[in-house]
Formats: C-alpha cells, structure tokens, sequence
C-alpha cells in the first residue's frame, strides 16, 4: 500500500505560515509529485521552501532520534507557522558546497569513492615496494586450487623452512626435529637423511624440512592440504614448493613478498580510505598538501641587499637580534652585505636560507617558530612563509604508499580518482573478472555504475573523482546531491531544491526535468524554488507568491496544477 495512502494524507498541508514576510498563508502541497514555487526575489518563496517546510521536517527529525544523537545534528529553530500536515523526513538541497573539510571530495560526496575502496579492498592486487611482484597471503587451500593445474606424474616436495638456533649446536637441534617426526630435509638440491645430523654449510642460519613427497595427481589434493598446513605450521607461516627440477617457489600465509621477504600490508578498505588513520598518509594527513617553506617568499625582493632586509623573517623585529649575526657571518665567510640577493652566490644563499655549522638559517628558524605554534604570534609568522605544495611522499594521493600498491587493472586507486566521471565509468565498465571474482564484485559494480551514471545525467561527466567538493559552484554542488539521492533509491521522502537549473544550459534542463519527475515517480515529494520557464511547466503543482519583495512579499497569488498535472 502507498504510504500516503496508509496515512490518510495526499497532501502537505500548511496553514498559518509567518516565517519572515509571508502572510499568514494556508496551501497544501500535493504529496509525490513536482511542486515549484515562484516569484520575484524577496517574495517569501525560500522562507516558504526551506524556512518553514524543510525546518519544520528537520526539527521533527531531530526530535525523534535520542538526546544523546541529538547533540550531533544540526538543530534549526521552530518556524513561525500555526501547523504542518502530512510531512515526511526532509532532504534541503541547496546552491552551497555543504562539506567544507578539505578531505571531502566528488568521490567520497557521492559514496563512489566508497564502493571503489570495497573494490579494492576485495579484488585489488597487492604488490612488493621493493621488487614489484604480486603478493599474496597463501593457504592450505589455495596451493590446492593452484595444483589443479599441475601436470600429472610431477615429484612433489613439500618443505619448512626452520630457523636455526644460536644458542643450541646443529646435532641438538637436528635430534628434536627427529624426535618430531622429520626424517630428512633438502641441503644443497639435494634429499638427505636427518639422522645422521649432515654436515652444513658456514653460517647457515636455516634449513629445509621435507614435510611430504609424493607423485602429483588430483586424489592427492587432501594429501597436499594436510602437508601445506603442517609446513606453514612449522615453518611459522612460511613454506616452499619444489615440482620436479624445478626451482623451489616460496608461499608465505603472512602478507609478505614471497621473493624479497619484504613486508605488506593486507588490503582492507579503511587502508584506501584519507579520512581513515589506517589509510591516511602520515605526511600530509590526507590533505594531499604540506605547508612548505618557499624562499620567494622568504626573500620577496631578490633586488635587496642583506642590509636592506632582503631575507624578510629578519628584517622586522627580529633584524636586532640576526642582523650582528650576519655581519659575524659576513666576515668569516667572505659574504658582501651590500650586494643584492641575486647576486649571491648559491652556497651563500643555500647557507643564509638552510644554515650550515654554526648559523641557524632562515627556515630552521621558521621551524623552530612552528614547533612552538601554541604561541598565535608564532603562527601568524610562519603562514606568512608558507605555500601549500603537493606532498612528496604521497604526490597528492592523500593515501599511504601500501594502499598505492594495491592495483586493479594496472591502476591504484588514487589513478582512478583523479580520472572523471566519464573515465571513471569506461574504466568500471572494462574491467573483466573471472567467474569468482564476479561473483565478489556483483553487488559492487552495479552501484558504481548506477552512481557515476548518475553523474553523467545531470552533466557532471567533467569533473574528477577527487576534486574538493568546496571549489565547486553552486550549481554543481546541488546537482551531486541530486545524484547523490537519486543513488540513494529512497522514497517518501521530501526534497527541498534552491534553482537547480543554475548554471545549466537550456539543452540541459529538459535531463534536470527528467530526473526530478523520476525521483518523483519513486514516491518522492518535491518543492523546487526556480523560475526556469520550463521547470514550471513540467511541474504538476505550482505556488506563485509575491506581488512584490519584502513587505509587499509573501502573499499566495496562484497556487495551480500546471498543465503537465491537469494533461493539457
């Protein structure tokens, strides 16, 4: 049964609205359908849409959740309105950029960037830092599925690999290895008995216990199984596998290279995520960026002198205290006071701005001023010196380097953010996947189709998955929250939309009608403030208020079904 109705209301019914200069109007709504409301700047048309409806929704919202989750949202004052019939949970989706964290991006507005870190986390390859090999953590059960492959009739030597003890001799050691079961291991290419102890080589400081072999055929998979577990068991999470003549290949249960021994980390997605502390890159904290030091800002006038105060941090009220400094420095050096800047030799510069022994230089001193960065004089200093450059250890990734290491496609997931939206789609849509990692992927592809198709609907192919959502415009702010909830798939749920035509092209409203009627057919009731012609002949309800601005504002003109409500 339709929720409006099971409670009886087809209809938002206002009555008695006085919020700012509207005059004490009565008018319903109808309910999942296109409302716009119109009139001339300064009518009362946002005082009505979001001053009374959506705070009306909001606060009653906010109500209803405990006081304890009530102290983390957004409280807005009760309107001046007598009652509100028939309002459901309220959505406002205005002109502004709402997120104003630096880390907030396309992406992470839009939860892409989400469904992107679940990709990755569950079908990403990891891959070493030092050789670039793949890296996976073995089991039992994928040797297994790994010796499917194998041809029939190969000898099979399953080994552990044991570290030898310092403090224990060799025929001690060998003895407890005998008295476990072992009975010979692989010394130079070659299988020799454990009892008598072999003679090993200089130095050793580990050795290969054969734990199994055996011919290979597939009945001997449960056989295989059973002797990986014992090998990882006794080789602490490390084994190998020699097939025949070949060189043996080591399997490692632990998220290490099994080449290089080098570590990695096991691919999760709070590891791709910046706003994580398990993913975020430790230089630049998941703003991409790190306040630097720049010498043109520290020497703003190469055409200076020393003495003129060409280094600017001490020409100010520190020039008593660094200007004795110099000169000492000038004379053992050989450094001229009176040439300009930019006739100073590089080492003098390199010294004058990096310091050298016995001088602190310019931004050793600024660092030093930074660490004390409690004191807001200090602070107000050191920004003066500052220019935000890419981090050079995450290169504007925001992520930290064992998450770049994880590749789909040949790509990481930093490559995919900064592709658009349009790229971004074509690179979701060529990815091919076998039968099981389809089977992995299924829920996760479709969202991240439907979402950057969203995208594309209202004209955002353009932008990059990781531009910061406070340098976009207005318009397009709105129109990713319009993508955004159209990705949501609610229903009975009320939007409250500030002129989403901004910044479109006529072309493009016809998309934009689109869109909201869809968002309407799922149940959905909209209240659009817009005087876009064609918005308001697509609408099924439309409120015109006015005549005029301010106190001439806020009457009800003509509240009507248009002609795309009545058919005409």
């Amino acid at each position: 049964m339709n929720s409006r109705e099971s409670d009886g209301v087809a209809a938002i019914q206002v009555r008695g609205a006085r919020q700012h200069n509207l005059k004490n109007l009565d008018l319903d709504l109808p309910r999942g359908k296109l409302t716009v409301i119109t009139g001339v700047s300064g009518s009362g048309k946002s005082s009505l849409a979001f001053d009374t409806i959506y705070a009306e929704g909001q606060r009653r919202y906010v109500e209803s959740v405990s006081s304890y989750a009530r102290q983390f949202l957004e409280r807005l004052p009760r309107p001046d309105v007598d009652v509100i019939h028939g309002l459901t949970p309220a959505v406002a989706i205005q002109q502004v950029a709402s997120a104003r964290s630096a880390r907030s991006t396309v992406g992470t507005a839009t939860e892409v960037h989400d469904y992107l870190r679940l990709l990755f986390a569950r079908l990403g390859t990891v891959h070493c830092g030092n050789c670039g090999r793949a890296v996976t953590a073995d089991s039992p059960q994928s040797v297994v599925s790994e010796a499917a492959a194998w041809p029939e009739g190969d000898a099979v030597l399953v080994l552990a690999p044991v570290a030898l003890s310092q403090r224990m001799s060799w025929e001690e050691q060998a003895r407890d290895l005998a008295h476990a079961g072992f009975t010979r291991l692989l010394l130079e290419g070659e299988v020799v008995a454990l009892d008598p102890p072999p003679r090993l080589r200089r130095g050793a400081r580990e050795v290969a216990i054969v734990v199994d072999r055996f011919g290979w055929k597939a009945a001997e998979a449960a056989r295989l199984a059973e002797s990986c577990e014992q090998a990882f068991r006794r080789g602490e999470g490390r084994l190998a596998l020699q097939r025949g003549e070949r060189v043996a290949e080591k399997r490692s249960e632990r998220w290490e290279c099994s080449n290089c021994g080098a570590a990695a980390m096991r691919p999760e997605p709070a590891l791709f995520s910046f706003n994580s502390p398990l993913g975020v890159c430790p230089t630049c904290r998941g703003f991409g960026n790190v306040l630097t030091f720049t010498p043109d800002l520290i020497v703003p006038d190469p055409s200076l002198t020393l003495r003129q105060g060409a280094i600017d941090p001490w020409a100010r009220s520190w020039r008593a205290i660094f200007w004795p400094r110099l000169e000492k420095l000038a004379r053992e050096r050989g450094m001229p006071l009176d040439a300009p800047w930019s006739r100073l030799s590089a080492a003098h510069r390199k010294l004058l701005l990096e310091g050298g022994e016995g001088f602190r230089g310019a931004i050793p001193f600024l660092e030093r001023l930074q660490k004390k960065s409690y004191k807001a004089g200090n602070r107000f200093i050191v920004k003066r010196y500052q220019t935000a450059l890419p981090c050079a250890a995450c290169h504007g990734a925001r992520l930290r380097p064992e998450a770049l290491l994880v590749r789909l496609a040949g790509e990481n997931i930093a490559a995919v953010a900064k592709k658009t939206v349009s790229e971004a789609l074509r690179f979701v849509r060529g990815l091919e996947f076998t039968a099981r990692e389809r089977e992995i992927a299924g829920p996760v592809i479709p969202e991240l189709e439907s979402r950057l198709g969203f995208l594309e609907r209202v004209d955002l192919h353009y932008l990059t998955l990781d531009r910061l959502t406070r340098t976009l415009s207005g318009g397009e702010a709105q129109r990713i929250e319009l993508a955004h909830a159209l990705g949501a798939s609610l229903s009975d749920t009320l939007y409250v939309l500030d002129e989403p035509t901004v910044g479109l092209h006529p072309r493009d409203t016809d998309k934009l009608v689109a869109i909201l009627k869809e968002l309407a057919a799922r149940g959905n009731t909209l209240v659009v403030v817009e005087h876009e012609p064609m918005l308001m002949r697509a609408a099924d309800h439309v409120v015109d208020l006015g005549p005029g601005a301010g106190e001439q504002g806020g009457w009800l003109l003509r509240p009507r079904a248009t002609c795309a409500a009545s058919g005409a």
